[in-house]
């Protein structure tokens, strides 16, 4: 049986992953937990989640829409979308780097 490495962690940049999440199309909050548990095997609690998104709001990366049924979606803006590309490229260089290095062990 191949090692378990459940206890390494999982990825935690709540605002990326709200924002990859996002990237999608518009989502209300338990749509995103749900996408976000499912793509990266993360598990966000609510109160997480709707603090990430105030900031996320504050820093006019997200927008929300209005209500549906009692639940509000939110949607990415162009800024959203450009510090979700620049997330992204920070994380592949750290891909890369980890990748060249283990190569070398």
């Amino acid at each position: 049986m191949p090692p378990s490495f459940d206890d390494l962690g999982r990825f935690s940049d709540v605002a990326l992953l709200i924002l990859l999440s996002l990237a999608q199309g518009p989502k209300h909050g338990y749509a995103m937990i749900e996408d976000i548990q499912t793509f990266s095997g993360t598990l966000l609690e609510p109160g997480t989640l709707y603090g990430a998104l105030l900031r996320l709001e504050q820093r006019g990366w997200i927008l929300p829409q209005p209500m549906e049924e009692r639940r509000r979606p939110y949607t990415i803006t162009p800024n959203g979308m450009a510090a979700l590309h620049a997330g992204l490229a920070t994380l592949s260089r750290i891909v890369s780097v980890g990748a060249a290095r283990v190569a070398l062990t």
